[in-house]
Protein backbone atom coordinates (compact mmCIF):
# COMPACT_ATOMS: atom_id res chain seq x y z
CA UNK A 1 0.00 0.00 0.00
CA UNK A 2 0.94 3.73 -0.25
CA UNK A 3 1.93 6.32 1.95
CA UNK A 4 -0.44 9.36 0.99
CA UNK A 5 0.98 13.08 2.90
CA UNK A 6 -2.21 15.49 3.20
CA UNK A 7 -1.59 19.12 3.86
CA UNK A 8 -4.27 21.68 5.10
CA UNK A 9 -5.09 25.18 5.85
CA UNK A 10 -5.12 26.64 9.19
CA UNK A 11 -8.50 25.99 9.47
CA UNK A 12 -11.38 23.15 10.35
CA UNK A 13 -13.42 24.11 7.81
CA UNK A 14 -11.13 22.67 5.50
CA UNK A 15 -9.53 19.58 7.43
CA UNK A 16 -13.32 18.60 8.30
CA UNK A 17 -14.42 17.46 4.98
CA UNK A 18 -10.75 15.85 3.90
CA UNK A 19 -11.25 13.44 7.53
CA UNK A 20 -13.82 10.88 6.24
CA UNK A 21 -11.44 10.95 2.60
CA UNK A 22 -8.26 10.26 4.65
CA UNK A 23 -10.23 7.71 6.81
CA UNK A 24 -11.45 5.63 3.75
CA UNK A 25 -7.56 5.84 2.66
CA UNK A 26 -6.61 4.78 5.76
CA UNK A 27 -9.10 1.94 6.17
CA UNK A 28 -7.79 0.34 2.74
CA UNK A 29 -4.43 -0.05 3.90
CA UNK A 30 -2.63 3.03 3.04
CA UNK A 31 -0.68 4.92 5.56
CA UNK A 32 -1.42 9.01 6.19
CA UNK A 33 0.62 11.18 6.94
CA UNK A 34 -1.35 15.01 8.08
CA UNK A 35 -0.08 18.53 8.39
CA UNK A 36 -2.71 20.51 9.82
CA UNK A 37 -3.64 23.31 12.62
CA UNK A 38 -2.21 22.69 16.07
CA UNK A 39 -5.24 21.84 17.60
CA UNK A 40 -6.61 19.32 15.81
CA UNK A 41 -3.41 17.08 15.95
CA UNK A 42 -4.36 15.20 18.53
CA UNK A 43 -7.90 14.27 17.36
CA UNK A 44 -6.23 13.35 14.01
CA UNK A 45 -3.61 10.90 15.52
CA UNK A 46 -6.45 9.49 17.16
CA UNK A 47 -7.72 8.15 13.81
CA UNK A 48 -5.01 6.38 13.06
CA UNK A 49 -3.10 9.33 11.11
CA UNK A 50 -0.09 10.07 11.83
CA UNK A 51 -0.58 13.93 12.38
CA UNK A 52 1.61 16.98 13.02
CA UNK A 53 0.93 20.80 13.12
CA UNK A 54 2.22 22.78 10.05
CA UNK A 55 4.57 25.92 11.15
CA UNK A 56 2.93 27.48 13.79
CA UNK A 57 3.93 30.87 12.35
CA UNK A 58 1.38 29.99 9.49
CA UNK A 59 -1.36 29.83 11.99
CA UNK A 60 -0.22 33.05 13.55
CA UNK A 61 -1.60 34.70 10.36
CA UNK A 62 -5.09 35.62 10.72
CA UNK A 63 -8.09 36.30 8.31
CA UNK A 64 -8.36 40.02 8.83
CA UNK A 65 -10.85 40.37 5.51
CA UNK A 66 -13.87 40.58 7.87
CA UNK A 67 -12.96 44.34 8.86
CA UNK A 68 -12.58 45.51 5.20
CA UNK A 69 -14.93 48.62 4.06
CA UNK A 70 -16.21 46.77 0.68
CA UNK A 71 -15.49 43.47 -0.89
CA UNK A 72 -12.46 44.17 -3.39
CA UNK A 73 -10.66 45.68 0.13
CA UNK A 74 -11.99 42.16 1.55
CA UNK A 75 -10.10 40.27 -1.70
CA UNK A 76 -7.13 42.16 -0.93
CA UNK A 77 -6.62 41.55 2.50
CA UNK A 78 -7.60 37.68 1.70
CA UNK A 79 -4.62 37.62 -0.89
CA UNK A 80 -2.44 39.34 1.45
CA UNK A 81 -3.39 36.54 3.83
CA UNK A 82 -3.07 33.69 1.60
CA UNK A 83 0.36 35.15 0.10
CA UNK A 84 2.32 35.58 3.97
CA UNK A 85 0.93 31.98 4.81
CA UNK A 86 2.52 31.05 1.14
CA UNK A 87 6.21 32.30 2.18
CA UNK A 88 5.90 29.60 4.65
CA UNK A 89 3.83 26.72 3.86
CA UNK A 90 5.68 25.84 0.93
CA UNK A 91 8.86 25.38 2.60
CA UNK A 92 6.78 23.53 5.21
CA UNK A 93 5.61 20.96 2.81
CA UNK A 94 8.75 20.41 1.56
CA UNK A 95 10.23 20.10 4.67
CA UNK A 96 7.68 17.60 5.45
CA UNK A 97 8.28 15.58 1.91
CA UNK A 98 11.39 15.31 3.01
CA UNK A 99 10.16 13.55 6.49
CA UNK A 100 7.94 11.78 5.13
CA UNK A 101 8.69 10.40 1.62
CA UNK A 102 5.29 10.07 0.40
CA UNK A 103 3.95 8.16 -2.64
CA UNK A 104 1.55 10.98 -2.70
CA UNK A 105 0.18 14.29 -1.72
CA UNK A 106 -3.06 16.17 -1.10
CA UNK A 107 -3.03 19.97 -0.73
CA UNK A 108 -5.38 22.53 0.46
CA UNK A 109 -6.47 24.76 -2.59
CA UNK A 110 -6.14 27.64 0.35
CA UNK A 111 -2.13 26.96 0.41
CA UNK A 112 -0.18 28.95 -2.38
CA UNK A 113 2.77 28.28 -1.24
CA UNK A 114 1.95 24.36 -0.60
CA UNK A 115 0.29 23.81 -4.08
CA UNK A 116 3.17 25.21 -6.18
CA UNK A 117 6.23 22.58 -3.41
CA UNK A 118 3.20 19.76 -4.68
CA UNK A 119 3.47 20.59 -8.54
CA UNK A 120 7.36 21.15 -8.09
CA UNK A 121 7.67 17.79 -6.14
CA UNK A 122 6.99 15.40 -9.51
CA UNK A 123 4.91 12.98 -7.96
CA UNK A 124 1.13 12.20 -7.96
CA UNK A 125 -1.12 14.92 -6.19
CA UNK A 126 -4.59 16.00 -5.51
CA UNK A 127 -6.09 19.02 -4.36
CA UNK A 128 -9.31 19.61 -2.41
CA UNK A 129 -11.75 22.97 -2.52
CA UNK A 130 -14.29 22.59 -0.02
CA UNK A 131 -15.75 26.11 -1.08
CA UNK A 132 -17.38 27.20 -4.49
CA UNK A 133 -14.42 26.94 -7.36
CA UNK A 134 -14.27 30.30 -9.12
CA UNK A 135 -13.76 28.71 -12.30
CA UNK A 136 -14.94 30.66 -15.98
CA UNK A 137 -17.74 28.36 -17.56
CA UNK A 138 -20.37 29.14 -20.37
CA UNK A 139 -22.75 27.61 -18.37
CA UNK A 140 -22.83 29.55 -14.94
CA UNK A 141 -22.71 32.96 -14.05
CA UNK A 142 -19.41 35.06 -13.84
CA UNK A 143 -18.43 34.60 -10.08
CA UNK A 144 -17.87 36.67 -7.00
CA UNK A 145 -21.63 38.82 -6.51
CA UNK A 146 -23.83 35.73 -6.57
CA UNK A 147 -25.54 36.58 -9.67
CA UNK A 148 -28.79 34.27 -10.73
CA UNK A 149 -27.97 31.94 -13.26
CA UNK A 150 -28.43 33.49 -16.89
CA UNK A 151 -32.20 33.18 -18.53
CA UNK A 152 -32.54 33.81 -21.98
CA UNK A 153 -30.55 36.28 -24.38
CA UNK A 154 -30.31 39.31 -21.69
CA UNK A 155 -28.97 37.16 -19.18
CA UNK A 156 -26.59 35.39 -21.46
CA UNK A 157 -25.92 39.04 -22.40
CA UNK A 158 -25.25 39.87 -18.72
CA UNK A 159 -22.39 37.21 -18.31
CA UNK A 160 -20.54 38.18 -21.78
CA UNK A 161 -20.49 41.56 -20.58
CA UNK A 162 -19.51 41.33 -16.57
CA UNK A 163 -17.22 37.81 -17.01
CA UNK A 164 -14.37 39.49 -18.26
CA UNK A 165 -14.73 42.57 -15.86
CA UNK A 166 -14.81 39.84 -12.95
CA UNK A 167 -12.37 37.72 -14.12
CA UNK A 168 -10.14 40.44 -14.87
CA UNK A 169 -10.53 41.10 -10.81
CA UNK A 170 -9.67 38.18 -10.16
CA UNK A 171 -6.39 37.82 -12.89
CA UNK A 172 -5.30 41.03 -11.09
CA UNK A 173 -5.87 40.46 -7.37
CA UNK A 174 -5.31 36.82 -7.55
CA UNK A 175 -2.77 35.35 -10.52
CA UNK A 176 -0.61 37.93 -10.15
CA UNK A 177 0.59 37.37 -6.55
CA UNK A 178 -0.22 33.35 -7.09
CA UNK A 179 2.60 33.57 -9.92
CA UNK A 180 5.17 35.22 -7.78
CA UNK A 181 4.74 32.30 -5.66
CA UNK A 182 4.59 29.59 -8.59
CA UNK A 183 7.79 31.33 -9.52
CA UNK A 184 10.05 30.83 -6.31
CA UNK A 185 9.57 27.04 -7.39
CA UNK A 186 10.71 27.25 -10.89
CA UNK A 187 7.05 27.07 -12.65
CA UNK A 188 5.45 28.49 -15.42
CA UNK A 189 2.90 30.73 -14.45
CA UNK A 190 -1.30 30.06 -14.51
CA UNK A 191 -4.18 32.21 -15.11
CA UNK A 192 -7.79 32.74 -14.04
CA UNK A 193 -8.15 28.83 -15.43
CA UNK A 194 -5.14 26.80 -15.25
CA UNK A 195 -4.45 27.97 -11.29
CA UNK A 196 -7.28 25.46 -11.02
CA UNK A 197 -6.18 22.98 -13.71
CA UNK A 198 -2.60 22.42 -12.72
CA UNK A 199 -3.63 19.55 -10.05
CA UNK A 200 -3.80 16.24 -11.85
CA UNK A 201 -6.92 16.09 -9.68
CA UNK A 202 -9.13 18.43 -8.15
CA UNK A 203 -11.56 17.13 -5.68
CA UNK A 204 -14.60 19.34 -5.31
CA UNK A 205 -16.39 19.17 -1.88
CA UNK A 206 -20.07 19.15 -3.73
CA UNK A 207 -21.96 18.06 -6.33
CA UNK A 208 -24.37 19.10 -8.92
CA UNK A 209 -27.58 20.33 -9.31
CA UNK A 210 -26.38 22.51 -5.78
CA UNK A 211 -23.08 23.53 -7.85
CA UNK A 212 -24.38 24.71 -11.71
CA UNK A 213 -24.40 22.20 -13.77
CA UNK A 214 -22.11 22.50 -16.45
CA UNK A 215 -21.32 20.91 -19.70
CA UNK A 216 -17.69 22.34 -19.83
CA UNK A 217 -16.03 21.20 -16.44
CA UNK A 218 -12.12 20.49 -16.69
CA UNK A 219 -11.00 16.90 -17.27
CA UNK A 220 -9.22 17.28 -13.92
CA UNK A 221 -12.25 18.00 -11.85
CA UNK A 222 -13.99 15.56 -9.68
CA UNK A 223 -17.56 16.43 -7.72
CA UNK A 224 -17.60 14.40 -4.58
CA UNK A 225 -20.20 15.39 -2.53
CA UNK A 226 -19.32 17.74 0.71
CA UNK A 227 -17.80 14.84 2.45
CA UNK A 228 -19.53 16.22 5.79
CA UNK A 229 -17.51 15.17 8.55
CA UNK A 230 -17.96 16.27 12.77
CA UNK A 231 -15.55 14.97 15.52
CA UNK A 232 -17.46 12.14 17.00
CA UNK A 233 -19.10 13.39 20.22
CA UNK A 234 -22.24 12.29 22.54
CA UNK A 235 -25.28 14.08 22.16
CA UNK A 236 -25.87 16.61 24.64
CA UNK A 237 -28.57 15.76 27.64
CA UNK A 238 -30.65 18.56 27.40
CA UNK A 239 -31.12 17.57 23.64
CA UNK A 240 -33.65 14.93 24.71
CA UNK A 241 -35.88 17.36 26.31
CA UNK A 242 -36.44 19.38 23.00
CA UNK A 243 -40.30 19.15 22.09
CA UNK A 244 -40.55 21.34 19.17
CA UNK A 245 -38.92 22.25 16.31
CA UNK A 246 -35.29 23.04 16.16
CA UNK A 247 -33.63 25.68 14.55
CA UNK A 248 -29.93 25.27 14.42
CA UNK A 249 -27.59 28.94 13.90
CA UNK A 250 -23.88 28.85 13.22
CA UNK A 251 -21.78 30.73 12.28
CA UNK A 252 -17.85 30.98 10.96
CA UNK A 253 -15.27 28.86 12.59
CA UNK A 254 -12.60 31.72 11.46
CA UNK A 255 -13.24 35.38 13.01
CA UNK A 256 -15.61 37.26 10.98
CA UNK A 257 -18.02 40.34 11.43
CA UNK A 258 -21.49 37.51 12.18
CA UNK A 259 -22.27 37.81 15.67
CA UNK A 260 -25.28 39.70 14.88
CA UNK A 261 -26.65 37.17 13.29
CA UNK A 262 -27.07 35.17 16.37
CA UNK A 263 -28.21 37.98 17.69
CA UNK A 264 -31.17 38.41 15.06
CA UNK A 265 -31.81 35.35 15.19
CA UNK A 266 -32.36 34.59 18.66
CA UNK A 267 -34.91 38.40 18.63
CA UNK A 268 -36.74 37.00 15.57
CA UNK A 269 -37.57 33.71 16.91
CA UNK A 270 -38.12 34.53 19.96
CA UNK A 271 -41.80 34.13 20.34
CA UNK A 272 -42.20 31.48 17.91
CA UNK A 273 -42.91 27.92 18.95
CA UNK A 274 -38.93 26.49 18.15
CA UNK A 275 -36.69 25.71 20.23
CA UNK A 276 -33.23 27.84 18.89
CA UNK A 277 -29.40 26.48 18.95
CA UNK A 278 -27.23 29.13 18.09
CA UNK A 279 -23.02 27.89 17.79
CA UNK A 280 -20.35 30.89 17.99
CA UNK A 281 -16.79 29.14 17.61
CA UNK A 282 -15.39 32.47 16.87
CA UNK A 283 -17.71 35.27 17.04
CA UNK A 284 -18.06 37.40 20.53
CA UNK A 285 -21.17 36.41 21.99
CA UNK A 286 -20.77 37.44 25.23
CA UNK A 287 -23.25 40.35 25.94
CA UNK A 288 -25.82 38.67 24.08
CA UNK A 289 -29.40 38.34 25.55
CA UNK A 290 -30.76 35.04 25.54
CA UNK A 291 -34.64 34.55 25.40
CA UNK A 292 -35.99 31.34 26.86
CA UNK A 293 -36.10 29.38 24.11
CA UNK A 294 -32.56 29.59 23.05
CA UNK A 295 -29.26 28.48 23.39
CA UNK A 296 -26.30 29.76 22.60
CA UNK A 297 -23.23 27.83 23.17
CA UNK A 298 -19.37 27.76 21.53
CA UNK A 299 -19.63 24.59 20.71
CA UNK A 300 -21.69 21.33 20.18
CA UNK A 301 -21.89 18.48 18.03
CA UNK A 302 -24.10 19.29 14.78
CA UNK A 303 -24.73 15.70 13.58
CA UNK A 304 -27.38 15.03 16.32
CA UNK A 305 -29.18 18.45 16.11
CA UNK A 306 -29.23 18.38 12.59
CA UNK A 307 -30.79 14.71 13.01
CA UNK A 308 -33.62 17.09 14.48
CA UNK A 309 -33.88 20.45 12.97
CA UNK A 310 -36.31 22.04 11.15
CA UNK A 311 -34.23 24.32 9.24
CA UNK A 312 -30.79 25.85 9.70
CA UNK A 313 -30.17 29.67 9.58
CA UNK A 314 -26.09 30.01 8.27
CA UNK A 315 -23.65 32.87 7.42
CA UNK A 316 -23.32 30.98 3.91
CA UNK A 317 -19.89 28.88 4.75
CA UNK A 318 -20.12 26.23 2.03
CA UNK A 319 -19.01 23.92 5.49
CA UNK A 320 -22.05 24.36 7.55
CA UNK A 321 -24.76 24.88 4.66
CA UNK A 322 -23.81 21.68 2.77
CA UNK A 323 -23.36 19.68 6.10
CA UNK A 324 -27.14 20.56 6.91
CA UNK A 325 -28.46 19.89 3.35
CA UNK A 326 -26.51 16.43 3.52
CA UNK A 327 -28.89 15.08 5.98
CA UNK A 328 -32.33 16.58 4.18
CA UNK A 329 -32.30 19.90 6.77
CA UNK A 330 -33.26 23.19 4.69
CA UNK A 331 -31.25 26.28 5.21
CA UNK A 332 -31.51 29.77 5.22
CA UNK A 333 -28.67 31.76 4.04
CA UNK A 334 -27.45 34.89 5.13
CA UNK A 335 -24.08 36.05 3.51
CA UNK A 336 -21.64 38.54 5.00
CA UNK A 337 -18.68 37.96 2.63
CA UNK A 338 -16.08 35.54 0.69
CA UNK A 339 -17.73 32.91 -1.15
CA UNK A 340 -20.78 33.06 0.79
CA UNK A 341 -22.66 35.45 -1.76
CA UNK A 342 -22.54 32.35 -4.10
CA UNK A 343 -23.14 29.76 -1.59
CA UNK A 344 -26.37 31.90 -0.48
CA UNK A 345 -27.23 31.91 -4.10
CA UNK A 346 -27.11 28.30 -5.06
CA UNK A 347 -29.43 27.57 -1.39
CA UNK A 348 -32.38 29.21 -2.74
CA UNK A 349 -31.85 28.36 -6.95
CA UNK A 350 -31.63 24.47 -5.70
CA UNK A 351 -34.59 25.11 -3.93
CA UNK A 352 -32.91 24.00 -0.98
CA UNK A 353 -33.91 26.79 1.34
CA UNK A 354 -33.52 30.46 1.26
CA UNK A 355 -31.23 33.70 1.25
CA UNK A 356 -31.39 37.10 2.64
CA UNK A 357 -28.80 39.65 2.64
CA UNK A 358 -26.85 40.58 5.76
CA UNK A 359 -27.51 44.41 4.21
CA UNK A 360 -31.13 43.17 4.72
CA UNK A 361 -30.89 41.26 7.55
CA UNK A 362 -33.48 42.44 10.58
CA UNK A 363 -35.51 40.59 12.89
CA UNK A 364 -38.86 40.72 10.86
CA UNK A 365 -37.34 39.75 7.36
CA UNK A 366 -35.32 36.66 8.83
CA UNK A 367 -38.56 35.20 10.40
CA UNK A 368 -40.32 35.93 7.32
CA UNK A 369 -36.98 33.99 5.90
CA UNK A 370 -37.05 30.92 8.13
CA UNK A 371 -40.42 30.32 7.70
CA UNK A 372 -40.08 29.80 3.89
CA UNK A 373 -37.13 27.86 4.10
CA UNK A 374 -38.96 25.36 6.72
CA UNK A 375 -40.84 24.57 3.43
CA UNK A 376 -37.83 23.72 1.43
CA UNK A 377 -37.67 20.53 3.09
CA UNK A 378 -38.08 18.26 -0.15
CA UNK A 379 -35.30 20.13 -1.78
CA UNK A 380 -33.25 19.91 0.72
CA UNK A 381 -33.71 16.09 0.52
CA UNK A 382 -33.12 16.09 -3.28
CA UNK A 383 -30.11 17.93 -2.88
CA UNK A 384 -29.14 15.12 0.10
CA UNK A 385 -29.65 12.55 -2.35
CA UNK A 386 -27.54 14.09 -5.63
CA UNK A 387 -24.49 14.28 -3.06
CA UNK A 388 -24.98 10.85 -1.97
CA UNK A 389 -24.86 9.69 -5.75
CA UNK A 390 -21.22 10.85 -5.88
CA UNK A 391 -19.93 8.29 -3.65
CA UNK A 392 -18.82 10.52 -1.16
CA UNK A 393 -15.49 9.95 0.94
CA UNK A 394 -15.30 6.33 -0.62
CA UNK A 395 -15.00 8.29 -4.71
CA UNK A 396 -12.93 10.52 -3.40
CA UNK A 397 -10.50 7.84 -2.06
CA UNK A 398 -10.96 5.87 -5.26
CA UNK A 399 -9.94 9.05 -7.00
CA UNK A 400 -6.27 9.16 -4.75
CA UNK A 401 -5.52 5.86 -5.14
CA UNK A 402 -6.04 5.76 -8.88
CA UNK A 403 -3.42 9.03 -8.77
CA UNK A 404 -0.66 6.89 -6.98
CA UNK A 405 -1.58 3.56 -8.94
Amino acid sequence: MSRILAYTSPARGHLFPLTPILDELHSRGHEVALRTLSSQVELMNSRGFEAAAIDPAIEAIEQDDWDAPNPRAALKRSVATFCARAELDGTDLQRAIEQERPDALIVDVQCWGALAAADAWGGPWASFCPYPLPLPSRDAPPFGPGLRPARGSLGRLRDRILRPLVFGTIERSVVEPLNEVRARFGLDAVDATTMFTRPPRMLYMTAEPFEYPRSDWPENIRLVGPCAWDPPAEPPEWLAGVDRPLVLVTTSSELQDDARLIRTALEALAEEEVEVVATAPAADVAEIDVPANARVLPFVPHAPLLDRAACVITHGGMGATQKAIARGVPVCAVPFGRDQLEVARRVGVCGAGTRLPAKKLSPSNLRKQVRAAMACRAGAERIAEAYAATGGPTYAADVVAELVS
